[in-house]
C-alpha cells in the first residue's frame, strides 16, 4: 500500500537551537537512486514518488529551510545532493526525511552528509587590522589613500561577513564541494602555530581566491565538533574549469600545500527536482 506524503510539522520544532553566533545551520546531502528497488515499484508509486520527491526539494515549499539548492551530481559518488541552510538544525534535517519517508524513499540510498555551521572565521581581518596590515607594506597611514582603502574594506566588510553568515545562492550553475582538516603531524601541526604566522598564511590564501572574483564564489562552514572533518568548502563557478584552477592555484599556498588534508570531492550542477528525474530517467 502507497504511503502518503509526510505533512509539516516545522511550528513544532524548537528556535532555540539557532547559532548564537547569527550564523546557520548547513547540511550538504548526497543521495543515489536504486534501480533495482525502482524496477520493483509501480507506475502509480513512481509517479507518486516523483511528486514526493519535487514537493521535499521545493526551495520555496511551506516547510522548506531558509536555503535549499538541488544538484545533478557528476560521476558514480551520487545521483543528485541538496544543500539546504536554516537556523534550525531540525528544520534542515527535515529535508532528508521528507526525501526518505516519500514514496520514493525505498529506492532512494543516502551515500554521504556533512554538517556544519555558518561562521565569521577568526581570520577575518578588522579594519583596524587592514589599516596595520597597509602600514606593514609601506602605506603612509596618514595618506588619502589609506584612508580611502580602510573605509573601502570596513564598508565591504559588512556584507561580506552577512555572505559568510546568512549566504545567499550565487547565480553559478557549477559546484565543487569537499571537507577538509588542518593537520596535526609533527613540523606540520597547524594548531601548534603562533596566531600571527597563522594570519600571514591565510591572507596568502586569500589572496590566491581573489584572483577568481566574478568567476567562483566560495563559501566555508565549520564542521568541528559537529562532524568526522573540520571544515566543509563550497565553490560555486561561472564554468566548471573555474573549479579547477582555483582549487589547483590554491593547492601550491603554504596554507594548504603543507597543512590541509582533503575529504572526498562532490561535483555537480545546479539543477531542479524536476531536472534532476528527467536528468536520471525517472520521469518517463
Amino acid at each position: 500500500m502507497p504511503r502518503p506524503a509526510p505533512t509539516s510539522s516545522a511550528a513544532s520544532i524548537p528556535p532555540s537551537l539557532a547559532p548564537v553566533g547569527g550564523g546557520w545551520h548547513c547540511s550538504h546531502l548526497y543521495y543515489s537512486f536504486d534501480r533495482g528497488a525502482l524496477a520493483r515499484l509501480s507506475a502509480e508509486d513512481r509517479a507518486a514518488g516523483s511528486r514526493d520527491l519535487i514537493a521535499a526539494l521545493d526551495p520555496v515549499g511551506a516547510a522548506a529551510p531558509l536555503r535549499l539548492q538541488t544538484t545533478i551530481v557528476s560521476g558514480q559518488k551520487a545521483d543528485f545532493g541538496a544543500m539546504a541552510l536554516d537556523p534550525n538544525p531540525l528544520q534542515i534535517d527535515r529535508v532528508h526525511q521528507r526525501i526518505m519517508a516519500g514514496r520514493l524513499g525505498p529506492a532512494i540510498v543516502p551515500r554521504w552528509s556533512f554538517v556544519s555551521m555558518t561562521e565569521i572565521s577568526e581570520y577575518v581581518q578588522t579594519p583596524e587590522q587592514f589599516g596595520e596590515r597597509l602600514v606593514a607594506e609601506g602605506m603612509d597611514a596618514a595618506s588619502a589613500e589609506y584612508q580611502a582603502r580602510v573605509k573601502a574594506y570596513s564598508d565591504r566588510l559588512i556584507d561580506m561577513n552577512r555572505q559568510r553568515l546568512t549566504p545567499d545562492f550565487p547565480p553559478y550553475p557549477a559546484l565543487c564541494f569537499y571537507p577538509m582538516n588542518k593537520k596535526r603531524k609533527v613540523n606540520e601541526n597547524w594548531f601548534t602555530l603562533p596566531k600571527e604566522e597563522r594570519n600571514r598564511l591565510m591572507i596568502e590564501h586569500a589572496r590566491s581566491g581573489i584572483a577568481f572574483a566574478g568567476k567562483v564564489s566560495q563559501l566555508i562552514t565549520v564542521g568541528v565538533g559537529l562532524e568526522d572533518w573540520e571544515w566543509g568548502v563550497t565553490l560555486w563557478a561561472a564554468n566548471p574549469e573555474y573549479l579547477k584552477d582555483i582549487v589547483y592555484r590554491m593547492r601550491f599556498d603554504e596554507a594548504s600545500a603543507r597543512y590541509a588534508e582533503f575529504g572526498p570531492f562532490y561535483t555537480g550542477y545546479v539543477a531542479t527536482a524536476e531536472e534532476i528525474l528527467k536528468h536520471c530517467f525517472l520521469d518517463e
